[in-house]
């Protein structure tokens, strides 16, 4: 029997079968041997141990898309990252930090504010302007009265999108407006693990209409980028590459060399200031890192 992973907690995987419901499974012994772990949105086979109670084991991980790090999930399209435009403030620094892990994982994304109506127009457009020239689509919803909820629902259509972003944005809530409760009996797994369907401590495969799925991941507060070499970070901000051969230097680190090329982008304001300043926070720390 094949279905796909819509959860997973310790240890126990969450199996939604197309026309039978969803399985409690554990996965074979054989999957650590072989270092695999199976993740939320694999597509797997199970052997059914109880059909009454809808237990199984996992027994195959089908092939994989793609599998990101961070967040663990597999087989997504994009990624929608959702900050408030205020309340809190954004924090650009742990935007940029999930945009290069995203860059660095060959995922697209797409970025939205929400709580449209607390920002001012002049910090909208600062944000609108930093993002798009970055060569990111950018989106303001606000999930309370719906408005912005069809457009977000228009671009996430027909594909598996991985959604994160920071606790109390009004991620949950945007969620709630987006999803699809005729699909998938999610609340068979809130019953067995006792917790709330959006409480998200780990990450859940959501349906939100005929063959697109949200993977509603946990929030997060910081974002560490220890895979990615300090001298291939600058590969991570879409904006740059454009202007990296006009650095003279080889090997250009964008930061104290002369003649360089992004450095001279962001005086023309062609990269924002913000994301620049983001770039050599970064750089530095994946230089530290190396050294210990």
């Amino acid at each position: 029997m094949t279905g796909r992973i819509v959860k997973g907690i310790s240890g126990f995987y969450y199996v939604f079968v197309a026309g039978s419901g969803i399985y409690e499974c554990k996965a074979k012994g054989a999957f650590r041997k072989q270092g695999l772990k199976p993740l939320v949105g694999d597509q797997v086979e199970i052997d059914v141990l109880d059909e009454a109670e809808h237990l199984g084991n996992v027994v195959r991980i089908l092939p994989r898309k793609n599998a990101l790090i961070r967040p663990a999930v597999a087989n997504v399209d994009q990624a929608l990252v959702i900050f408030a435009t205020d309340s809190p403030k954004p924090n650009l620094n742990l935007l940029d930090r999930f945009l290069v892990m995203m860059a660095y994982q060959d995922v697209p994304v797409q970025i939205c504010f929400n709580k449209e109506d607390l920002g001012s127009r002049a910090d909208k457009q600062v944000l609108k302007e930093t993002y798009e020239l970055a060569g990111y689509p950018v989106h303001f919803t606000q999930a309370i009265t719906g408005e912005g909820r069809e457009e977000i629902r228009t671009l996430l259509q027909g594909k598996t999108t991985t959604v994160a972003g920071p606790s109390g944005v009004g991620k949950s809530s945007l969620i709630n407006g987006l999803q699809d409760h005729t699909l998938m009996e999610t609340g068979a797994i809130s019953q067995k693990i006792g917790r709330g369907k959006h409480t998200t401590r780990h990450s859940e495969l959501i349906p939100i209409g005929g063959d697109s799925f949200i993977m509603d991941t946990p929030g997060f507060s910081s974002m560490y980028v220890p895979e990615i070499e300090a001298g291939g970070l600058w590969e991570c901000f879409p904006e740059f590459v454009p202007h990296e051969p006009e650095c003279r230097f080889q090997g250009c680190a964008h930061i104290g060399e002369p003649d360089c090329g992004i450095k001279e982008a962001v005086a023309r304001k062609q990269i924002a200031q913000s994301r620049y300043d983001n770039y050599k926070l970064l750089y530095e720390e994946l230089v530290q890192a190396r050294k210990y």
